[in-house]
C-alpha cells in the first residue's frame, strides 16, 4: 500500500497537484466569472428587462426639431432647419462611433442629461456648476415623442470597423 506521500508524487506519471490544479480551473473560471458578474445591478433600479417598442425615426426627427433639438446639437448627416443667431453649442451626434450607443444610454441621455456629460466639450459649453445645459423635457415630451426621438438618433450611429494594430499583443 502507498503511503500518502507517494500517491500525491505521482499519479500515472503526473503530479497529483499538478493534476488537481488542472481540474480546478474549470471551477476557479466560473467563481470568477460568478464574481465578476456579481458586480452586476440587478436591484429595483436596474435596468435589466427594459425594453421600449421600436420607433419610427422620421417622426423622431420631427420630435427634434420641434423641441428645439438643433438650437445645440448637430446631427452627422441630416439636413436640420437654419436657427436664428447662433447655436447655444454645438454638441454632435450620430456618425462613426467605436462603441454603438446603446437604446439605454441615449433614453438615458434625453430624460437625465446630466447623468454623463459629453466627452470632448468645454465644460462652460455644455453644463453650469456640473449640471447639464441641456433643457429637460420630461414634462413635456410623450413617451412616444421619447421612443421616436431614440430611433431618430440610433439611426445616425455607425460602428467603425475595427482595425487592428500592427503592435504585438502587449500581456
Amino acid at each position: 500500500m502507498k503511503t500518502r506521500t507517494e500517491v500525491n508524487k505521482t499519479i500515472s506519471g503526473r503530479s497529483w497537484r499538478l493534476l488537481a490544479s488542472r481540474r480546478a480551473l474549470p471551477v476557479l473560471a466560473i467563481g470568477a466569472m460568478v464574481v465578476i458578474t456579481g458586480g452586476c445591478n440587478m436591484g429595483p433600479k436596474s435596468g435589466f428587462g427594459f425594453t421600449l417598442p421600436d420607433g419610427d425615426a422620421e417622426r423622431g426627427k420631427e420630435t427634434f426639431v420641434a423641441m428645439g433639438c438643433h438650437h445645440c446639437h448637430t446631427v452627422q448627416g441630416v439636413d436640420l432647419p437654419p436657427i436664428d443667431g447662433e447655436r447655444e453649442a454645438n454638441v454632435g451626434l450620430g456618425g462613426e462611433v467605436v462603441r454603438i450607443k446603446t437604446y439605454g444610454e441615449l433614453v438615458t441621455s434625453i430624460v437625465n442629461p446630466s447623468h454623463r456629460l459629453a466627452k470632448g466639450y468645454a465644460s462652460a459649453d455644455i453644463a453650469v456648476d456640473g449640471a447639464s445645459k441641456m433643457v429637460n423635457y420630461n414634462d413635456q415630451m410623450t413617451v412616444s415623442q421619447l421612443i421616436d426621438l431614440v430611433a431618430f438618433l440610433q439611426s445616425h450611429y455607425q460602428l467603425a470597423e475595427f482595425e487592428p494594430t500592427h503592435y504585438a499583443p502587449y500581456y
